[in-house]
C-alpha cells in the first residue's frame, strides 16, 4: 500500500491483514481525494487543516491528508496491534510533529479530547457490521468541534442503509464496489 499524492506521494504504508481491519482501498482514497479537491459541491482545501480520523485503522487516510497538505491529524484506533501499524507508519515517515495518535474507543477519546480544537476535516470508517458510528457523530455536533466550514467522510459497505438525517446533510454518496463514500457536513437547523 502507497500514498497516492503530495509530497510523500509513492512511499509505503505498512498494514495489517487481519479480519477486523480493511485499508481503504487505492481506487476509494484516490477518488475521495479528487472529490475533496475538484468537487463544485465541496468547498474546502486539506491546506492546513486540522483532521480527525476516527477508526482509524493503519492510518492509510490521515497520512494521505498530511501528505497533501494537512496541517495536523488526530488518529482514534482502539485496536493495539493496529495502532502500532500506525505508529510505525507515523515514525517510518518522519511526520511525528503532525500527528497524535490516541489509542483508545471513541466514547474515551471525546472525554480526554481538547475542546478548543477544531476540525474541518472528519473522517469515520467504522465497521461495516456496526451502526453505534451514529452517536459519535451525534457527540461531535454537541462538542460542536468542528469549524463553520468543515466536511464529514463516512467509509461504508455500499449495502449499509443507515439513516444519518438527523445529524448529517449529505452532499453526494459515491459508490465503489463493496465502498461507499458519503460526504456530509452537519445538519446545524435548529427548528
Amino acid at each position: 500500500m502507497r500514498i497516492i499524492s503530495g509530497y510523500l506521494k509513492g512511499k509505503k504504508i505498512n498494514f495489517l491483514k487481519s479480519a477486523t481491519t480493511r485499508p481503504l482501498k487505492d481506487i476509494v482514497k484516490e477518488n475521495t481525494f479528487n472529490i475533496i479537491k475538484h468537487s463544485n459541491l465541496i468547498n474546502i482545501s486539506l491546506e492546513n487543516a486540522n483532521v480527525l480520523d476516527l477508526y482509524s485503522g493503519i492510518g492509510s487516510f490521515g497520512i494521505e491528508c498530511i501528505s497533501r497538505g494537512a496541517k495536523k491529524i488526530i488518529f482514534v484506533e482502539k485496536d493495539k496491534q493496529v495502532s502500532e501499524v500506525l505508529k510505525e507508519n507515523i515514525k517510518q515517515l518522519k511526520i511525528e510533529n503532525r500527528c497524535k495518535i490516541f489509542e483508545t474507543k471513541i466514547i474515551s477519546f471525546f472525554n480526554q479530547l481538547n475542546k478548543n480544537d477544531r476540525y474541518e476535516f472528519i473522517f469515520l470508517d467504522p465497521p461495516f457490521s456496526e451502526n453505534f458510528f451514529i452517536k459519535d457523530l451525534e457527540i461531535i455536533k454537541d462538542l460542536n468541534i468542528f469549524n463553520k466550514n468543515h466536511l464529514i467522510i463516512i467509509h461504508r459497505e455500499n449495502k449499509s442503509k443507515d439513516d444519518l438525517s438527523s445529524v448529517l446533510n449529505i452532499i453526494s454518496t459515491r459508490e465503489y464496489g463493496r465502498s461507499k463514500i458519503i460526504f456530509a457536513k452537519f445538519n446545524l437547523n435548529t427548528a
